[in-house]
């Protein structure tokens, strides 16, 4: 059984080891409260006012914690985003509710007009959708959601249904999206990646002229802190790339910004081992999907492996060359069961070092480097920690046996999510609450690790056993 597999088949019933005694009750309860609370009938909104539609990797990471509560809605999460793909297999990183007032998040579907402009291209026609994509983290969350009630999975048709959608969707990355020929994926705005305003993407954007500040009124200063969020220049490159994607029918390798990001491909690759694994339990064979997996992760090392650095970094299709900057993103391929050991080694060394300080300085790993001019303890992805790499981590670091060191993560994710009123996201320091408060996917990772017992995964596992 290959290691993904083995974390992925994990019981689900398991005694609680969360300290001190009484707080795992009540982390639990709390937690359901807010994907309850956030709970729209057909999926989960990230949180109430600042984000009030369905996103694609959110609704993953949220499949992933409702599994423990309930595995027909977690099932029921996953479908409902996959309903909203295109015709060419992209997801789309937000899924529109035609009951929310456009002016309550900003771009609007008003602005994408993926019915029309992603006509070519295979948008939906029933329904309204953004016409970029995020992390793809899904295949996983649907192995995942499947191992919590496989009898319910395999009675409901639950893999059969999504797997072909699945597969669409990777081979969209993986053909449509291999801008650099490598044999990687790229993203092609920063909303793609999920790290929005990260340093990395500092010296791609420059490239790029903002669209008028007066073109477009940002719904989500209603909601955060203006110092917590993106700046208007970051805001108004944004507003340009996707302003250019739209009007050039959504095609793919056109656009100024072209990126091969490690997070983004580290969860594709996991989501290949994923899919091998729900292709097995369809009764196909999955040799050829984990043997994708390695050549991908054999290309990840390849091209953006930095060895001065001990951590992959991000690399600029249309710059060339590595982007000199340490972030959250090039720790997390420590999640791949078949990254070389060297590699894993020095990964755990790097998240361990000054740059990252995780458990010395820093309980939660920051998404940025502590060191870098550009940190800022607040501000979105430029230094603050947040739940989703931490949870990834937490697995990275047991997958390749630092069982201790993904203890303590462990239980920093699960003290500072209560303590922090499952905030967006923390101070790497002091772990103060930022961004948005009853945030879903800190709820539902943290219902996951307070849940799922971490198993004893090997180095030795064969990938295809």
């Amino acid at each position: 059984m290959d290691r993904i597999a083995a974390l992925a088949a994990r019981p689900t019933e398991r005694p609680v080891v969360y300290d001190p005694p009484g707080t795992a009750r009540s982390l639990h309860t709390a937690a359901a409260r807010v994907l309850e609370a956030n709970w729209t009938g057909a999926s989960t909104v990230p949180s109430r006012g600042l984000y009030p539609h369905q996103w694609s990797w959110d609704s993953a990471f949220i499949a992933i914690g409702l599994r423990h509560l309930s595995p027909l809605r977690a099932q029921t999460e996953l479908e409902t985003l996959l309903a909203a793909q295109w015709g060419d297999g992209r997801i789309p990183h937000i899924v529109f509710n035609p009951s929310v007032p456009l002016d309550a998040y900003f771009p609007s579907p008003d602005f994408w007009r993926s019915s029309t402009a992603g006509r070519a291209a295979g948008a939906p026609r029933t329904v309204q959708t953004s016409g970029i994509v995020q992390p793809p983290v899904h295949a996983l969350a649907a192995w995942l959601v499947h191992r919590a009630d496989p009898g319910l999975s395999r009675g409901r048709g639950f893999l059969a249904r999504v797997y072909p959608k699945l597969a669409a969707w990777h081979r969209y990355l993986l053909h449509r999206r291999d801008l650099g020929g490598g044999g990687l994926a790229s993203v092609v705005h920063p909303w793609e990646q999920g790290m929005d305003n990260s340093p990395c993407w500092d010296a791609p954007l420059a490239r790029v002229a903002p669209a008028p500040a007066r073109s477009f009124r940002r719904a989500d200063l209603d909601h955060g802190a203006p110092e917590d969020r993106p700046t208007d220049l970051d805001y108004g490159r944004y507003v340009r790339l996707a302003t250019d994607y739209r009007d050039g029918g959504y095609a793919d390798g056109t656009g100024a910004f072209a990126v091969e990001d490690p997070a983004f491909n580290a969860l594709l690759i996991a989501s290949e081992h994923a899919l091998a694994r729900i292709a097995r339990e369809l009764g196909a064979t999955g040799t050829a999907r984990h043997a994708r997996a390695e050549r991908l992760t054999g290309a990840l090392v390849e091209r953006l492996w930095d060895p001065e650095r001990e951590m992959f970094c991000c690399r600029d299709v249309r710059g060339g060359g590595l982007i000199p900057e340490r972030s959250v993103s090039g720790l997390v391929p420590l999640l791949l069961p078949t990254l070389p050991g060297r590699t894993a080694e020095a990964l755990m060394r790097t998240a361990r070092g000054p740059h990252f300080s995780l458990g010395d300085t820093t309980r939660l790993v920051p998404s940025y480097d502590l060191l870098g001019e550009a940190f800022d303890p607040h501000r979105y992805w430029r230094g603050p920690a947040w739940f989703n790499t931490a949870w990834l981590m937490e697995r990275g670091l047991r997958t390749h046996g630092a069982h201790h060191p993904a203890d303590a993560l462990r239980r920093s994710v699960l003290e500072l999510a209560a303590g922090s009123g499952f905030a967006e996201y923390v101070d790497p320091y002091t772990g103060e609450a930022c961004g948005t408060a009853d945030f879903s996917w800190t709820a539902a990772l943290a219902l996951d690790l307070l849940h799922d017992e971490p198993a004893d995964d090997t180095r030795t596992a064969s990938p295809t056993a």
